[in-house]
């Protein structure tokens, strides 16, 4: 699905510039276009949507061709500005880890432990037994500390230690403990990996929920465009920026640290389902860190099925800042850089340096475009 471009026949004619046609550029872009700006949007891949965007396969399967992007909010007020672009597909997403020959849930919760250990616990059993097993740290503060005193050490090497050292490349004692917390443990049997009020999935898919986002007579769209090569065009136009803030200033003071992902996408002629869920990870067995079907998230009929295979590595596109005290600290210097620009507004997860859901960028973006719009008005 490709959005197609309106073109312009000067840059000056723009009130603003957005950089990324992601979920942060093309929020800011609707809000600013709806309030009457003239926007202009460009992205430097050849589609809209950032590492959100889906696509039909050449076999007719929707895929994500930058994994996984399962939709989940608290938040009403996100819930219902998105659901001005797309329908919804209700899905609960479910995840499943090997550990030897067992597929368990994950988080973990009483099912987990049960079928690991071979008992039949009740809840408060459960919650007497992970008493019994945790490892109280005081203070918390790195992953490790976190997953010790939720659930001691071998349920932490079984599902944890080694799953983190290939996702992040570093031990759970060198990470945050906001990338753990986020994970949480259960005394029941609810196998959601989220437990968030709306979780759905855009029934014709993200990129078409991008296209109506963005189709807005005071949008034009550029896609295939690095910033570096227009940014001289856009004099008086307000800037968005929703890439690597470190770039931005051409790394002045080091690159900040990105951890980034390889896919291995296959197509399964013959096979109508591979896995009992949607994402099964391996913590503890292959290069791989997991495999998700498309299937299970689309809700698709297909006599074949498509998957995905994720291999984190430290070079390549940015995509998960890296959680730790120093590189907040580095990360810092470049905000304090990014406070000093005028007429430049960093919005989204690599801009902000933040572990950002889905929903928390769509948030930040509703922010940052009210802000420009009240300073601009």
């Amino acid at each position: 699905m490709t959005l197609p471009l309106r073109h312009s026949t000067t840059m000056t004619e723009f009130d603003i510039l957005i950089v990324g046609a992601g979920f942060a550029g093309s929020v800011c872009a609707r809000q600013l276009a709806d309030a009457g700006k003239r926007v202009m949007v460009i992205d430097r891949r050849d589609h809209i949507g950032g590492n959100a965007h889906d696509k039909v396969d050449e076999h007719g399967v929707l895929i994500h061709p930058y994994g996984p992007h399962i939709f989940h909010t608290n938040s009403k007020k996100v819930f219902e500005y998105l659901s001005r672009f797309t329908h919804w597909r209700f899905y609960e997403h479910r995840v499943l880890a090997q550990v030897g020959a067992q597929l368990l849930p994950i988080p973990i919760n009483r099912t987990t432990i049960n079928q690991l250990y071979g008992l039949s616990l009740n809840g408060d059993e459960v919650r007497a037994y992970l008493d019994g097993v945790r490892q109280p740290r005081d203070p918390i503060r790195t992953s490790e500390d976190v997953v010790l005193n939720s659930v001691g050490p071998d349920l932490c090497e079984k599902f944890f230690r080694g799953y983190t050292k290939k996702q992040w490349g570093l031990d759970l004692s060198e990470l945050s403990a906001g990338v753990a917390a986020r994970i949480p443990t259960r005394d029941n049997d609810d196998d959601r990996y989220f437990s968030d009020s709306f979780q759905f999935m855009p029934a014709e898919g993200y990129t078409r929920m991008f296209e109506r986002m963005l189709d807005h007579p005071g949008i034009t769209v550029r896609t295939g465009c690095d910033f570096r090569d227009v940014r001289a065009q856009f004099g008086g136009a307000h800037l968005i920026y929703t890439g690597p803030i470190d770039a931005f200033f051409d790394h002045c003071y080091g690159p900040l640290p990105y951890r980034s992902l390889r896919f291995d996408h296959t197509h399964l002629g013959d096979v109508a389902q591979f896995q009992p869920v949607g994402t099964v990870n391996y913590p503890n067995d292959h290069d791989y860190t997991r495999i998700t079907e498309f299937k299970h998230l689309t809700g698709e009929p297909h006599t074949g099925t498509s998957i995905v295979r994720e291999y984190p590595q430290a070079e390549g596109d940015p995509y998960y800042p890296i959680p730790r005290p120093e590189n907040e600290a580095l990360y810092k210097r470049y905000e304090a850089l990014a406070e000093q620009q005028r007429g430049v507004s960093f919005v989204g997860r690599l801009a902000q340096y933040r572990y950002y859901n889905m929903d928390q960028i769509v948030a930040a973006a509703l922010t940052a475009a009210q802000d420009l719009l009240e300073v601009r008005a």
